[in-house]
């Protein structure tokens, strides 16, 4: 792990280093680094209420650094939309020093997906203008449920192109076709705002490689979900090292088996997640979305925040 850091270290500016963290210790070089770049937030839906401001004091309460904000719930209700809503969340933003690291167009883009209904785009829109207003460098687009790109047989399972296996899924060409000239469009207005796309989906690394490279744009990346990945059964530490850096924006953390992150029980080696994100210099946020225990929310939040800081090396 000492040549990771060194690794790490050495990808910023030596100078910088120089003139500003002179005599402190590698280990602590490492840890001031990885904080001046990345936060704990959380998904507004497990905060308490999407796209909601009232939320933001209890963010606080919960030790959290940000949230990711939904831009609305349903055609009928995008709030982001909305001048006086943005306003809102950039005045108590600022009251409760929360920062709004991105902008999801999750249960939306689930419900009316990207690769088959054109009003959809407009959704994905609206997410890039609200990030611009809230200062978000990035939008999460969500394809599950009804907007799940993978192929479907006669019986509505999931067609496996390894039998018995979860290391790959068949796609749904004519879907991922959509999809790709979908967001060939709306790439520009994205590049204009210094926006990134996210592709939060259950495709594996190499899947999502493929389309990234078909829409032909860097703007265009994976919204990384170590939860969701491990419960399709992908080898989550092998597909975060062949993403990289530059290819995540940003990512979930979450365990299917438990809402108390690194417990017992969990599902998901985030040991080895931290150490595969440290390898790569990942150096943006990392989002819980995580709802607690009943009555518990605030306390193992707290748990979740100060177990992500000292696992991924933030603190």
């Amino acid at each position: 792990m000492l040549s990771t850091r060194r690794n790490f270290i050495k990808s910023i500016s030596a100078g910088m280093f120089a003139a500003t963290f002179s005599g402190i210790s590698e280990s602590n070089l490492f840890a001031l680094a990885a904080r001046g770049a990345v936060g704990v937030g959380m998904c507004d839906w497990n905060l308490g209420g999407a796209a909601n401001p009232d939320i933001i004091p209890k963010a606080q309460k919960a030790h959290l650094d940000g949230i990711q904000v939904s831009v609305g719930t349903n055609p009928d209700n995008i709030p982001l939309r909305e001048k006086a809503v943005r306003q809102k969340y950039i005045e108590l933003g600022k009251k409760y020093n929360i920062k709004f690291h991105s902008v999801a167009a999750g249960g939306i883009l689930n419900k009316i997906p990207l690769a088959t209904e054109p009003q959809s785009a407009v959704y994905v829109i609206d997410a890039i203008e609200a990030a611009k207003a809230l200062g978000a460098k990035n939008i999460l687009i969500a394809f599950f449920g009804n907007g799940d790109l993978r192929r479907k047989d006669s019986a509505g399972k999931y067609r496996n192109l390894k039998d018995g296996k979860f290391s790959s899924y068949e796609l749904d060409d004519q879907r991922v076709e959509r999809v790709v000239a979908a967001l060939r469009q709306i790439v520009p207005r994205a590049e204009n705002a210094g926006i990134a796309l996210g592709l939060e989906n259950t495709l594996t690394a190499k899947q999502n490689i493929d389309i990234i490279e078909r829409i032909g744009s860097k703007i265009v990346q994976v919204y990384y979900d170590v939860g969701n990945s491990t419960g399709n059964g992908y080898d989550v530490p092998n597909e975060i090292r062949l993403l990289g850096n530059d290819r995540i924006c940003e990512v979930h953390l979450k365990d299917r088996k438990t809402k108390i992150l690194g417990s017992p029980e969990g599902q998901v080696d985030m040991k080895k997640c931290a150490e595969a994100f440290a390898g790569i210099g990942y150096n943006k946020w990392f989002v819980l979305e995580t709802s607690g225990r009943k009555g518990r929310f605030i306390e193992d939040t707290r748990k979740n925040v100060a177990f992500v800081r000292r696992t991924f090396r933030m603190a």
